[in-house]
């Protein structure tokens, strides 16, 4: 069986919030991942691609069916995926596969069709990979051709043009509800990337800057981030009384587990309304909580809470798009350079391939060569030195005609199927099987 790209994974489209969260992969356990599927079976390289949209992992496997299964396990043992579970995962191979890691580069597989952020995810993933030795030249090549593909896409289509974004759908469900956001209080749960660039949405959409806090748990990211928002950060132990007084809050923190119960919420909502009355304002001024987090950081009880409107990602996907024609042109430009793209990518692919086909059937002609000059020379020798070089010439030429006829062949079939029949009958006829299994065998780094 010839190597093989392949995807296994899951994502917004097939699995909702509750599950995703299940099966997605921290930072850190990314790296203890890549090493554990590098060493497994079936799989040459591996890349992990896990987001608040998806948990993937990009494969380079010489056994399909001992590379899924290899993931199986690590999933099954590390986050107790069941058997029926397994319906929310896809698989898929070769082109099928490349085009896909295309899509996600492109972001035209993403929660929001056109948003930038994904880009320096793949970036990171490939980065991560590639640090604890998990790739190879077959995934550094694909990842490096997706990367240029993205590029092209937004270079040449309107795809990125008024991007719906998340911090952007997290602005609109506010608006929603407020109708206004003019000197809201935000609060944000955490110091990343996507919360700090939610919190500039409000700010640019009316909300208070100096009513904008930060709490995390390392007080210096948050007096950082706090500093270029220009709010204030507070320790995560002080968190409550601000969350009271909030009316928006941003949870994305990188915390494992939920920061707010519908207990807590509810002490939380009454401390409002006692506020409230002591300093005779609006009582049931409603609270929006925004979690963007993965896993999620607010237990999905609190949307019971009276005066709490809660959000998560699932949520943010159902935000009307107003640039929704536009970007759905774009994406059908788009997806013709990426078919196009694939197409010849997978071409070069295939004859990257086939390579240690080709150089195993070399070697073994120069071997078969060697003897059959070595019988001549036994049964008519000896030769002179001209008439040596001129028969180790003649074999030279005849190895290199045969094996490159044969290397045309197997580079320009369309199929895979039939490239695997031609590779299947020249390991056979000429006995490479050893020979091919140990250079595929290697991983190339």
């Amino acid at each position: 069986m010839e190597p093989t790209l392949m995807v296994v994974g899951l994502n917004y489209r097939t699995a909702p919030v509750a599950v995703r969260e299940r099966f997605w992969i921290g930072e850190n356990r990314r790296y203890e991942a890549l090493v554990q599927l590098s060493r497994a079976e079936g799989i040459e390289e591996v890349i992990v691609m896990a987001t608040c949209n998806r948990t993937e992992f990009w494969l380079w496997a010489n056994d399909v069916t001992l590379a899924a299964n290899s993931v199986m396990r690590l999933l099954g043992s590390e986050y107790g995926l069941k058997l029926c579970e397994w319906k929310h995962f896809y698989r898929l191979l070769d082109e099928g596969a490349l085009l896909h890691i295309f899509r996600v580069a492109s972001s035209l597989d993403s929660m929001v069709v056109g948003e930038p952020q994904v880009v320096s995810q793949v970036n990171e993933a490939w980065k991560q990979a590639q640090k604890v030795g998990a790739t190879g030249r077959f995934l550094d090549a694909v990842l490096q051709k997706a990367l240029t593909v993205s590029e092209r896409v937004r270079s040449e289509t309107a795809i990125g043009n008024a991007a719906v974004s998340i911090p952007y759908a997290a602005v609109e469900l506010a608006r929603q509800i407020f109708g206004t956001l003019e000197n809201k209080k935000v609060l944000l749960l955490g110091a990343g990337k996507m919360g700090e660039l939610s919190a500039r949405e409000l700010l640019k959409h009316g909300a208070g800057s100096l009513c904008v806090s930060v709490i995390n748990r390392t007080l210096e990211h948050a007096v950082e981030l706090a500093a270029k928002l220009g709010g204030v950060a507070i320790p995560y132990e002080e968190r409550w009384q601000p969350m009271a007084e909030a009316d928006i809050i941003i949870s994305s923190t990188s915390c494992p587990h939920t920061i707010l119960s519908r207990e807590e919420a509810e002490v939380m909502i009454h401390e409002r309304k006692v506020r409230g009355r002591q300093s005779r304002q609006d009582q049931d001024q409603p609270l929006v909580i925004v979690d963007i987090a993965m896993p999620r950081n607010i237990d999905a009880a609190v949307r019971e809470v009276n005066g709490v409107f809660l959000y998560d990602l699932d949520d943010l996907e159902n935000v009307e798009d107003h640039n929704a024609s536009e970007r759905e042109a774009a994406a059908r430009e788009a997806q013709k350079i990426l078919r196009a793209e694939a197409q010849g990518f997978r071409c070069k692919l295939v004859a990257e391939r086939v390579v240690p086909t080709i150089v195993a059937l070399r070697q073994r002609l120069d071997e078969i060569c060697r003897q059959e000059l070595d019988s001549l020379r036994q049964e008519n020798g000896p030769f002179s030195k001209d008439q040596d070089e001129m028969l180790n010439a003649m074999m030279s030429r005849m190895t290199q005609r045969i094996a490159g006829s044969l290397a045309r062949e197997l580079k320009g079939l369309p199929e895979k199927a039939e490239e695997e029949q031609l590779t299947t009958a020249l390991r056979r006829l000429f006995h490479l099987q050893t020979t091919e299994q140990s250079l595929t065998g290697a991983k190339s780094v």
